[in-house]
């Protein structure tokens, strides 16, 4: 028989592989006559003579069709099909049975072999090869709707994601006519061949969360709309459990509901962290109270139900009198059990409530804004009362009087009992403010003036308190709070040595900063505040400890190695732990005792030099440098100078203002520097602000020097960057330059100091 050459089928372009094919045929010619003939479109053709060789070659590889004789000696084509379909990876592998019969009977049996088509023995061979082109096709779209099913499967599991079919069957209970997909049932902990009801699902539902979902579903059925929902499952294996559903609905060729289709999700590790969250959100990690977003929420939804009630309100601001001091005795694990402790004993003492978060409370009912009644923390050791509704303005009194009761019982910490008093602020709506920042602002100014007639009492807010200083008292509350808040800082003048160019020292300046309520508060407005107060010694503590820190750090940035001022209140060296003192605050830091200066003002030195006097000398034996400030401006006696151990004296800035129009300004410096000199000791100029008054300085000996000439008072780490860019100008020996004061000026008047 004569082979024709055609065309390759149109499917085999030349680019691609050519699809292999496994030809098993007894008859030698007929084997022949199709190999060549697929050859001819476009097959590679392997040929065998016998189930037997055909299963063993299968073993090894895999074509892309198989192509058996149904009537073959041995094993024949419909036996060798049906052990090639048993064996792992063929049971897609398209196989054709070739054969003589047509009746329907050997098709039948084909077919249950497990052969993918049948096609009689005949020399159409475009016929042949079309079929197989047209297998080949459909096993490729097979294969990748297997890999496609396998990728969806994949992705649903890692999602915990399944779907279902819920048939709707108006004769049937609701609650059955669902089938679930096999990842389905794995999301609900089930395996593929488990069968699952809804009946099963409900039971594992509470009875509260059960009837809601019947009546949503009744509800879906009669109305047909999309669903949307997350349903709770708490008696699920592994506890509660949130499982999300969407379904959409199914409709007939006469508009008729069928049922719905959708997926279930299990989202409980979401609504897990949407929760934490949320408590992370509106909670004080350590009292477990409503943190300052959440009364602040809280307030504003009070005030508007107040408003539009007609009905009072009020805000109880919390102050825990001399906490620091149990932090700085006991440590701060002390207290935090004692803010634990107050915060359990307030919260006693109002109907508190933890249920209303979020949402909106008009929708939970008439009177249900008590709910958002409750204590909460602001921060450190601040907390607030809201009371939402109050019939009259004494009920806001009692609650505080209750909670200063409450808080006279002793706390046992560590085997100590310690009181904790608290001076309450009461501010009431509508009286006091119409607005949350309005109580607030009048609930500190009343707290504080219970602070001022003797803490441990409540005051309620009257405009009185406001007309006799409203201002002050508000300065004074916050600056109370100014070093829990972090509000204080140290901005630092750079002492200049002209003739060595070197910073030689830094003065430490306390500035404060209270941001978007108040900006930089000027130190000639909150320091004698703070005298008056009494506040001066927690904020020198302070400012000492600041500056040993940023001392250090100078100290591995750029080797510093002066000595920091800080200026003293007279009551600090009355002290007389102060030697203590100035050792705890250096030691962390590992700073010697000669770089700290501790500045005093003349005026304030002969105020009590008597007893002043001691304190100077243990802190001298012990390295720590003393300072006059302002020398000159108070009473220069001689004797002082000779009997207290100082090693500076500051010329006061309104002698170097006046070198230039009073000449007499300029005798008494140089008075001074001699007298210092003559002392051994070290004289800096204050306020040198022009090149004539450092030039004059200079030329009466005056070689040190602070002011504007050489540097604003700057933050930290903006020193750091000065020093390091104004001060490093070394000769190839490593001595330093001496540039001329000329030289300084033009440096500086091209944006350099130095």
């Amino acid at each position: 028989m004569t082979i024709t050459p055609i065309q390759p089928w149109a499917d085999a372009s030349s680019d691609r592989e050519r699809p292999t094919v496994l030809l098993v045929d007894d008859e030698p010619v007929n084997l022949a006559l199709v190999s060549a003939a697929l050859g001819q479109y476009g097959f590679d053709v392997t040929e065998t003579h016998n189930g037997e060789d055909a299963l063993h070659m299968l073993g090894e590889w895999v074509p892309d069709l198989v192509i058996l004789d149904a009537l073959m000696p041995g094993l024949d084509g419909f036996e060798t099909c049906r052990r090639l379909r048993a064996r792992r990876g063929l049971e897609d592998l398209p196989v054709l049975m070739l054969t003589g019969l047509d009746d329907d009977a050997s098709i039948e049996r084909a077919y249950r072999a497990g052969a993918t088509d049948f096609i009689v023995k005949s020399s159409q061979w475009s016929l042949l090869a079309g079929r197989l082109h047209h297998m080949l096709r459909a096993a490729r779209t097979h294969q990748e709707l297997v890999r496609s099913r396998a990728r969806l499967a994949r992705a649903q599991d890692l999602a915990r994601m399944g779907s279902f079919d819920w048939r709707y069957r108006p004769r049937l209970p609701v609650i059955q006519g669902l089938e679930w997909s096999a990842e389905a049932l794995h999301v609900f902990g089930y395996t593929s061949d488990e069968a699952l009801s809804l009946h099963s699902l409900l039971r594992q539902m509470q009875p509260d969360d059960r009837r809601a979902l019947l009546i949503t579903l009744r509800r879906v059925l009669r109305h047909v709309f999309p669903v949307a929902m997350d349903v709770p499952m708490r008696r699920a294996p592994g506890g509660l459990r949130i499982i999300h559903v969407e379904a959409e609905p199914e409709f007939g060729d006469l508009g008729q509901c069928l049922g719905y289709t959708g997926i279930i999700q299990d989202v409980t590790e979401r609504h897990l962290a949407e929760d934490s969250i949320r408590r992370l959100a509106n909670k004080d990690s350590l009292t477990q109270l409503p943190n300052r977003r959440q009364l602040q929420w809280r307030a504003e939804k009070a005030l508007e139900q107040a408003r539009r009630m007609g009905h009072r309100m009020a805000l109880l601001l919390i102050d825990l009198d001399r906490f620091k001091k149990v932090n700085d005795t006991l440590g701060h694990t002390a207290g935090d059990e004692l803010l634990i402790e107050v915060a359990h004993r307030l919260r006693s003492c109002v109907r508190h409530s933890d249920q209303i978060i979020d949402g909106n409370i008009d929708m939970a009912g008439v009177r249900l804004h008590r709910m958002l009644e409750a204590v909460g923390r602001l921060g450190g050791d601040e907390f607030v009362a809201l009371l939402p509704e109050i019939r009259q303005d004494s009920d806001a009194e009692r609650v505080a009087q209750r909670m200063l009761h409450a808080l006279r019982a002793p706390v046992s910490i560590d085997g100590q009992d310690l009181i904790a008093t608290a001076s309450i602020g009461v501010a009431l709506y509508p009286r006091d403010g119409h607005s949350v920042a309005e109580l607030m602002r009048a609930a500190d100014v009343a707290m504080y003036a219970a602070k001022e007639r003797g803490r441990n009492s409540c005051v309620t807010y009257t405009p009185l308190l406001s007309e006799r200083g409203r201002e002050k008292l508000e300065l004074e509350s916050a600056l109370y709070k100014a070093i829990g808040r972090q509000q204080l800082i140290l901005h630092y003048q750079p002492k200049i040595d002209i003739h060595t160019n070197a910073m030689v020292g830094v003065e430490a300046l306390m500035r404060w900063d209270r941001g978007s309520d108040g900006g930089l508060v000027p130190p000639g407005e909150f320091i004698p505040l703070a005298e008056e107060t009494g506040l001066i010694i927690t904020l020198s503590e302070w400012a000492l400890g600041e500056a040993a820190r940023q001392a250090a750090v100078w100290r591995d940035q750029f080797g510093f190695d002066g000595a920091v001022a800080v200026n003293m209140p007279s009551r600090m060296f009355l002290r007389q732990d102060l030697a203590q003192l100035i050792d705890k605050t250096l030691e962390p830091y590992g700073i010697p005792s000669h770089m700290l200066v501790l500045e005093i003002t003349e005026s304030s030195l002969m105020q009590d030099l008597e007893r002043i006097l001691p304190i100077l000398q243990n802190l001298n034996d012990r390295g720590v440098q003393i300072s006059v400030d302002d020398f000159g401006t108070g009473y220069s006696s001689l004797q002082y100078l000779t009997e207290l151990p100082i090693s500076e004296l500051k010329v006061d800035r309104s002698f170097v203002e006046n070198m230039a129009v009073k000449p007499k300004a300029v005798e008494v410096i140089n008075l001074i520097v001699s007298l210092a000199r003559s002392l051994n000791l070290r004289v800096v100029a204050e306020g040198v602000e022009t090149l004539p008054q450092a030039s004059l300085l200079r030329s009466l000996d005056c070689n040190i020097m602070q002011g504007y000439l050489f540097s604003r008072p700057l933050p930290g780490d903006k020193l750091a960057e000065w020093a390091m860019t104004h001060l490093q100008h070394m000769r190839p020996d490593g001595a330093r330059t001496r540039p001329s004061l000329e030289g300084n000026a033009k440096m500086h008047s091209a944006g350099f100091l130095f």
